[in-house]
């Protein structure tokens, strides 16, 4: 089982980040304390992320508790395999979740995927293992790899939200590209996954009114 990073660890790598990055530092200043982000992992933790996407926080809870009571609590490659996709789709998911799902539970049925190995798998390698299944995409891999193992290291630049915080951070006009936040966020290594957790609980106070940013932060 993977370690969730202790609020200890959190803290250093937050003053690291901080100390390195002015960007960051006003990221920091502005933002409470907060946990690393755990979420179940295996293959209850990577349905469950495909099961979130593309809808609102209500919703994707709201779903994901008729999923587990259609699924009798056993969220397993099993026990899914053994439920029609029909019968998925009326537990609330599209057909495209529900094949998804279909897909995660036969890779590792079939020994293309095994979590208990992933953990040990260096980062890159990790991310290739998963985006080779069907409905796995880089950035779900990504995200899985901090939210489900604890990875430290992991910089999910797809994310629109880490985007927008960088955006912020940085004072800039626009938005960076996925390659171009993935270029800016090689300077935080060895801490870039602290890094996405400070910017999505900056964006997030920002979001919910806690943070007034600068006006030449969001022009």
């Amino acid at each position: 089982m993977p370690a969730t990073p202790t609020s200890a660890m959190v803290a250093v790598a937050r003053e690291a980040l901080a100390a390195a990055d002015p960007a960051l530092a006003r990221a920091h200043a502005q933002t409470p304390v907060f946990e690393w982000r755990m979420r179940t992992g295996g293959f209850e933790g990577l349905f469950h992320m495909i099961v979130d996407q593309q809808v609102s926080v209500a919703s994707a809870a709201a779903t994901w508790v008729r999923v587990v009571a259609g699924l009798d609590g056993e969220v397993t490659p099993e026990k899914v395999l053994a439920t029609e996709i029909e019968t998925l789709r009326g537990f609330g998911l599209s057909i495209q979740k529900a094949t998804y799902g279909h897909e995660i539970a036969r890779a590792q049925a079939d020994g293309r995927i095994d979590f208990d190995h992933l953990e040990r798998l260096p980062d890159e390698e990790a991310i290739a293992r998963l985006v080779a299944i069907k409905g796995v995409g880089r950035w779900t891999a990504e995200t899985f790899l901090i939210l489900c193992e604890g990875r430290q290291d992991v910089f999910p630049a797809g994310d629109i939200a880490l985007q927008e915080a960088m955006r912020w951070a940085d004072r800039s006009p626009v938005r960076p590209r996925e390659k171009d936040a993935w270029a800016r966020a090689e300077m935080w290594r060895p801490h870039r996954s602290m890094a996405a957790h400070l910017l999505w609980g900056w964006y997030e106070a920002v979001k919910r009114g806690e943070v007034a940013l600068e006006e030449d932060a969001i022009a």
